[in-house]
């Protein structure tokens, strides 16, 4: 299967409006970012969002994606739901199952109450809520995962593993039962924010030790603001095995 960078940027995307920072500024197209958001399409064509933010309309344009059989959310923070009015069009023909945590239910009923009021308006999105609790597999698009808890500042949501790869995204803190849980992995994606520290992010040193506990055999560094620096400057940084992941960037995975 593959999986899609559709966006590799923090809440503010970037460039960030009204910055003038070298980073806003860069023509690097690797330093334009979108709010977060991954694509896994699988061998049998079944495409599986990870993530739907506010960005989720133009970069399903950008790849041409005509279908969307299942959306996992970590969380209900508005840069990771705020695209799922824009799923409408793709959930005529059958309703798009949402795998979330029940806390992130009861927030998507509350933003979008007339998806879930009973309405016959035949141009609401249908979305179909399917519950899903940590360590606690289960099955979306033919793939199973399993949700794994980290912790966004005080806030406990969940990053996803399926099979050999994991995508963390928004942690302060990875707890050691998620740790164990990322044993063994070919590809892990994880958030980092900048350098400096954050309340709610990891930045880079805190990101190198949760990819040094974990030893998967390549990283892919995602969430990252202007702070971070620019893509081809920051990446020195880098240890190897380990790469700052960008918009449209696409990864090969095994099932």
């Amino acid at each position: 299967m593959k999986l899609t960078f559709l966006g590799t940027g923090t809440s503010t995307g970037i460039p960030v409006l009204g910055c003038d920072c070298e980073v806003c500024r860069s023509g690097d197209a690797r330093d334009r970012r979108l709010r977060c958001s991954s694509l896994i399409t699988t061998r049998e064509g079944k495409n599986i969002l990870i993530d739907c933010g506010p960005d989720v309309r133009a970069q399903l344009l950008r790849h041409n994606v005509r279908s969307i059989d299942a959306v996992l959310i970590t969380h209900s923070h508005y840069d990771h739901v705020g695209g799922l009015d824009d799923l409408r069009t793709l959930s005529y023909a059958r309703p798009v199952d949402i795998f979330c945590t029940e806390d992130v239910a009861a927030d998507i009923r509350r933003l979008m109450p007339y998806c879930f009021s009973g309405s016959n308006y035949p141009n609401i999105p249908k979305l179909q809520l399917q519950i899903i609790k940590p360590y606690k597999s289960f099955k979306a698009g033919g793939i199973v995962f399993e949700p794994l808890t980290v912790i966004h500042g005080k806030l406990p949501i969940v990053g996803f593993r399926f099979g050999k790869a994991a995508y963390i995204t928004d942690a302060s803190l990875v707890p050691q039962s998620t740790i164990d849980g990322l044993y063994g992995l070919d590809v892990l994606i994880l958030n980092v924010l900048r350098v400096r520290s954050n309340p709610t992010h990891m930045n880079l040193e805190e990101a190198l030790g949760v990819i040094e506990s974990v030893s998967p055999r390549h990283t892919y560094l995602i969430h990252m603001s202007h702070q971070m620096g620019l893509h081809s400057e920051a990446s020195l940084r880098l240890p190897p095995g380990v790469d700052f992941a960008y918009d449209n960037l696409i990864l090969s995975i095994d099932g």
